[in-house]
Order: C-alpha cells, then sequence, then structure tokens
C-alpha cells in the first residue's frame, strides 16, 4: 500500500479565510529510495523543510485548515509545475527552452538536494517519474485546490499560506545599511499573488512576535504561488520561508533547545494571520 500523499488537518468549525499548507515537510524516505540514492539517510533530508509542519499545527484551533505533505521533497516536489522534467535526470525527456530551476537540478523530480549533491547514480525512467507524480502530486494539489474553492465559496475570498523554511546561509549579505538580518521572507511575487494589504497583515503578525521580515528577496515563490496566486479574484497566495537557525540544528536536522519557545511563537503567528480579515466576514451556516 502506498503511503498516503498529504496529511489534513480540519478545524471543528471553519472560522478563517486562510488555508495553511507545507508542501515540503514530508519525511517519509520508503527504503527503495533510499537504497536507489548515492546520499545517506541524513544528507538526503538536507533539502527538507524539517519540522515546519509542527510550526503552524495549531492552525485547526484558529478555524483553519492545514495540509501537509508526506512525501519527501527530494522524491517528488510539490512546489514546482509537472512540466518541469530534468533531461539530465529523466529519460525521454527533452530540454524545452531555459528554465533555472530545472536547470540546477531542482525539477518536479529533484536531481539535486542542497548544496548542488547528487541523489541518484544516473537517470531515472520517465515510467517512474510519471508515478511519483500521479501518486503524490496530483492528489497534493487536488486537496489544496478544493480546500481553497471550498473556502472561497464561503468567505468570498481565501489566503494560501505556503509554509517553507531557508538555509540560515540563504540570508548572508542582507544586512546592508545596518538593517536587521531578515528570518522570514514573505514572496508574493512581487505583488502579484496576493494584494499589498493580505500581505502587510501577514508581515504585521510576524512583527508583533518580535521577527524580522523582509519581501521577495531572495525568495519571491515559486510554482505554488504562481498558480494559486489570482489577486484580482480575491485568492492570494504567499510564500512563507522561515529562517531554520531560529528552531532547528541544520547539521543534525533536529529541534534546537528554542525550539518549543519558537513554536509558541509561531503559535501566535499563526492565530494572528487566521484572524485576518474576520471582522468583515459573515460565518456561513454549518
Amino acid at each position: 500500500m502506498p503511503i498516503a500523499a498529504y496529511h489534513l488537518s480540519r478545524p471543528d468549525q471553519t472560522r478563517s479565510a486562510v488555508v495553511f499548507a507545507s508542501p515540503h515537510s514530508g519525511t517519509h524516505y520508503t527504503e527503495s529510495f533510499v537504497r536507489s540514492s548515492i546520499l545517506d539517510r541524513q544528507m538526503i533530508r538536507s533539502s527538507e523543510d524539517a519540522f515546519v509542519d509542527l510550526l503552524f499545527d495549531g492552525a485547526p484551533e484558529f478555524g483553519a485548515p492545514i495540509l501537509s505533505a508526506r512525501m519527501p521533497r527530494a522524491y517528488v516536489d510539490l512546489n514546482r509545475g509537472t512540466d518541469e522534467m530534468d533531461p539530465a535526470l529523466i529519460e525521454g525527456v527533452r530540454r524545452q527552452g531555459h528554465n533555472p530551476r530545472v536547470a540546477s537540478g531542482l525539477g518536479v523530480i529533484p536531481r539535486v538536494v542542497a548544496n548542488g549533491r547528487a541523489i541518484y547514480r544516473g537517470k531515472l525512467p520517465l515510467a517512474e517519474a510519471q508515478q511519483r507524480i500521479n501518486q503524490y502530486w496530483h492528489p497534493y494539489h487536488a486537496a489544496l485546490q478544493s480546500l481553497l474553492a471550498q473556502t472561497h465559496a464561503r468567505f468570498g475570498r481565501a489566503i494560501l499560506i505556503d509554509c517553507h523554511s531557508m538555509p540560515h546561509e540563504a540570508m548572508d549579505g542582507s544586512t546592508r545599511g545596518g538593517r536587521p538580518r531578515p528570518q522570514v521572507v514573505l514572496g508574493d511575487r512581487f505583488g502579484a499573488s496576493a494584494s499589498s494589504e493580505v500581505v502587510d497583515q501577514i508581515e504585521a503578525a510576524f512583527v508583533a512576535v518580535g521577527l524580522t521580515v523582509a519581501r521577495n528577496t531572495p525568495f519571491a515563490g515559486a510554482y505554488i504561488t504562481q498558480a494559486y496566486g489570482r489577486p484580482s479574484r480575491h485568492q492570494h497566495a504567499i510564500q512563507v520561508e522561515i529562517d531554520r537557525a531560529l528552531y532547528m540544528d541544520e547539521q543534525a536536522i533536529c529541534p534546537n533547545g528554542n525550539f518549543e519557545a519558537f513554536r509558541a511563537q509561531m503559535r501566535q503567528v499563526t492565530a494572528g494571520i487566521a484572524a485576518i480579515g474576520l471582522d468583515q466576514m459573515p460565518l456561513a451556516a454549518e
């Protein structure tokens, strides 16, 4: 029996127009996948958004659902389009134009993990890539689209919080002019995937607990924000990147001594984001 593509936690009563989702925190590394890789179990996890699903798991208490992937990013990347196939990895795939994500080995079936370390010795059959997409990519996105459609029908709008983490080193050199180092990066594709009003409110939720926030640099959003962000239709998608050093040991891939305190902070952030616009929206009958 294949593992389920995702885990969905719903509130007892939906009270929020916000949907939280974590596409890169999956941790189910099958034995066959590990055997097929030239990396050890620790190294293969290096591109995983470890524990991000736990940081936002209070969402149902505040009236919002949270959708979390079960399979790891190294196996299938849910933040890529199904057409982002890597000809350097997958047999029978032709190069179609220049896609920098695919060229760097980070297509829908990744060729590398963090720091460009190759996952496999050789190529994968196209049938294997398609099987991963059919079993895990399509069900996750079907669930996400359904959640957003239900939310929009209920509240007249939907706000997707696409939850990620970033290596601490990603923000090296980002403190020019004496400004504090960003701890959170919000990506709205420079306004294309969400209204500035919504992003302002999300930023305020992070700032309220003392976190420093930047926008769109170096992460403006990828496939998910591009595919689901339709602010003109009152559907907003915002990518959230959180500095891993705030809550985990990046080398050991385990919670650090600040994990529970930071998780408590994120509970406040989650509550603040879930509350966005509630006073403007009448609740429909259950």
